[in-house]
Order: structure tokens, then sequence, then C-alpha cells
């Protein structure tokens, strides 16, 4: 692979903000990338230094703009996930408001600091956009195991994520609040999470530079047929997922906080398949065991986190295009109609679920019409889906 990864993931490095930029002579996509939002995984940053000086030593013609962005430099330069608090769940529209004002009580903390100066060169980059947006957020894990894709589930996104090759998951965006691809995808663009592999592992990068290759062809960014190696990234995405699931949906997640003391069993991968009861790992309360059999999902074996680990299942491909026309037909609109369910009185592409009365209602039969954001209220589920969920083509 490209060059020594071991030695790149742990030699010392000093990060700035803008890891590297082109910007093409004909207008085209603007390809925001950033890496490294949490301090402890620089695989995506050394990848995308790794393409863009390849696009610049081979000549090859860029459309439009791509941008690297590191993410939070204080926790890239001390190699830890982050300094007062997660970068990756401070995206909230109040939140950042707040921040960009400097109307925070008690102060900016190193965190602010860090996402002021991202959404400044983020915002910049879009006021220069000379065609559609993608965001792509680059990750790795503390648990082993094969890489996947993350999007929020609109058509676009799933789209662009199929052309890639590697294992797509639905819902896991929706699972957590303030993350930055969702605050990115609530604002109309294309975005595209990965999770590479894990944190220490060489292959990561390798895993992160052939989505980014698959990425600039297939937004335009460059031709095709003048993507390096073409052959070489298809068959790196390949090996690393060759038996895992295509499309897998996120069923549960284990929240957790510094104070639940959660320490999770050893030895668990992503996408190995627990069964329902399963003792996956203790804390001050005692055992933590699965509510369901299917899958686990970016299990946590490090220090900072707030996500204990994931359940997840094979979503079936079928349903997947049943989805795609059910939404092309603009159906959802009829969702409310169903015993049980209203409208929201406050916000639009929001439904209240009463469970006691829409019970027998799977989650499923909203997850096709896209409504996969849920938060519970008592007896009421309430349900949303996104703004910009439209065909490729609109």
């Amino acid at each position: 692979m490209s060059g020594d990864g071991a030695g790149l993931l742990t030699a010392p490095t000093e990060y700035r903000r803008i890891n590297r930029q082109i910007i093409g002579e004909a207008p085209g996509p603007t390809l925001i990338l950033v890496g490294g939002i949490h301090g402890n995984e620089p695989s995506g940053v050394i990848a995308a230094r790794r393409v863009l000086d390849r696009l610049t030593a081979e000549e090859i013609p860029v459309r439009g703009e791509i941008v690297a962005i590191n993410g939070n430099l204080k926790a890239l330069n001390g190699k830890q996930r982050y300094l007062d608090r997660d970068l990756n769940r401070q995206w909230s529209e109040r939140r950042v408001e707040s921040v960009m004002a400097g109307n925070v009580a008690g102060g900016l903390d190193a965190e602010d600091h860090e996402l002021k100066e991202i959404w400044e060169q983020i915002r910049a980059a879009v006021d220069r956009a000379r065609g559609e947006i993608y965001f792509i957020d680059m990750h790795t894990s503390s648990a082993d195991g094969a890489p996947f894709l993350t999007v929020g589930d609109t058509l676009r996104n799933r789209a662009f994520a199929m052309e890639v090759g590697l294992p797509l998951i639905l819902g896991l965006e929706e699972q957590v609040d303030g993350a930055l691809l969702e605050f990115m995808n609530n604002r109309g663009y294309v975005t595209l999470g990965i999770e590479a592999g894990q944190h220490d592992c060489p292959k990561s990068i390798d895993h992160h530079e052939a989505v980014l290759w698959r990425a600039l062809g297939t937004s335009g960014a460059i031709e095709r047929s003048r993507t390096p190696e073409p052959e070489r990234w298809i068959d790196v995405l390949k090996k690393a997922s060759a038996s895992t699931p295509k499309v897998i949906e996120v069923r549960r997640r284990h929240a957790i906080t510094s104070e639940d003391d959660f320490r999770m069993r050893p030895g668990y991968r992503n996408f190995q398949p627990v069964a329902k009861k399963e003792h996956l790992g203790d804390d001050r309360r005692g055992q933590v065991r699965a509510v369901e059999s299917g899958m686990i999902l970016l299990p946590l074996y490090q220090g900072q986190g707030n996500d204990g680990f994931f359940l997840c299942r094979e979503f079936s491909r079928l349903w997947l295009v049943v989805s795609t026309y059910l939404r092309r037909l603009k159906l959802e609109g009829l969702m409310h109609w169903l015993p049980g369910v209203s409208q929201h009185p406050e916000f639009e592409r929001t439904l209240v679920v009463n469970t006691r009365v829409a019970r027998f209602y799977p989650l499923e039969v909203f997850h096709l019409f896209g409504y996969r954001k849920r938060r519970k209220k008592g007896d009421l589920l309430v349900v949303s889906r996104r703004r910009y969920d439209r065909p490729v083509s609109a």
C-alpha cells in the first residue's frame, strides 16, 4: 500500500487547519473532506493528504474544488479523542450560532474554538462553490472489523454511497445528536461518512484513500478514466468487506456517560453476530446484555466516548428499492392518516406516533419513508425525516 502506514500513524506531527486544497480551473463540484474531528483518528488526515498530493504530482485535472480540513487540532496534536467535550456532538444549530456569536455561558472551551475555525473554513468553501457540494467525514474506531459507510438516509446520499463499494449503514447518524455529518446534511449537501477500520491499523489509511478516489470519480471532480490505479482501489474495498452484508440498519444504541463506568467485554469486532441477552459489557449497575439478536457495531474500547455499542442487522436490498420508489412517489405525505399517527403541530416532516394505538406498526414502516430520527416522549414517539430527501436527478 501507499507508504509506511504504521509509521505515519505514530510519527510526531504538527497539524494545521487546511490539510490540502486544490481549486480547479473548470467549474465543478466542491468536495469538503474532514479528517480528525476526533483527535485519536488521524488516518483520514493522512489519506486526504496522500490523495491531494498525488493529484498535484500527476497533474490530474480537477473540476471545482477539493479542500481537506483537519478537525480537532489540539486533540490531534495530543493524540486524544477530545479535550473538554466531544467535538462531533456539538453541531446543533443553536450551539453553532452561540459559538459563532461568542455567546456561550462561561466562555468558549477548547472544542468551541475548534468548531468556530472549522465552520469558518467550511462556509468559505461553500461560498466559493461552483457546483454541487459534497461533504465527506472520515473516522476510525477503537474496535477491529470491516470498514463501512454511513449516510443520512436520503436518496442522493444513498446513490452516492452505493457507487463507492463498501457496506452501507443506515440509521447510525440518526441515533446521535450533534454530529457534523448530520449538520451538513441538513443544509442540503450530499454527505458521506467513512468508518475505515481501527484507529492504529495502517489499512485504515488505505481504506480511506480508496473511498476518496472512488468519491472523486463519482462526484465528477476528476474524470473516472484519470483515477490512478482504479482496479486497485476497487480491490482494496472488496477485500476489506467481502464477508459483510452490503446494506445494514442500526437498530439500537447503548448510550453511556462517564459516570456509568462502562467496560466492553474484550474481543468484539464490528459486525460480529451477537445473541439476545448476550453479556456484552459491564457498568456500575452490573451486566450489560444485548436487548436483541443481530450484529454489534462500534464496540467501545477507548477511554472517551458516549456510545457503548450499537446493534444492527442486515437490511434487504429489495426493501431499499421499495423505499426508493415510495419516496419518489412522495407517498410519505399519507403517513399521518394511519391510526395513531398525526402530523406534528409545529415541525414539518415530523410525525407524532401514539405507541398505545400504533403499537403494531414496526419502525421499518417509517424507515421506508425516511422517518429515521426518533425520540420517545412517554407514550408518544416523535419521528422525523430529512428535508432534502429528493431523487438524484432533482
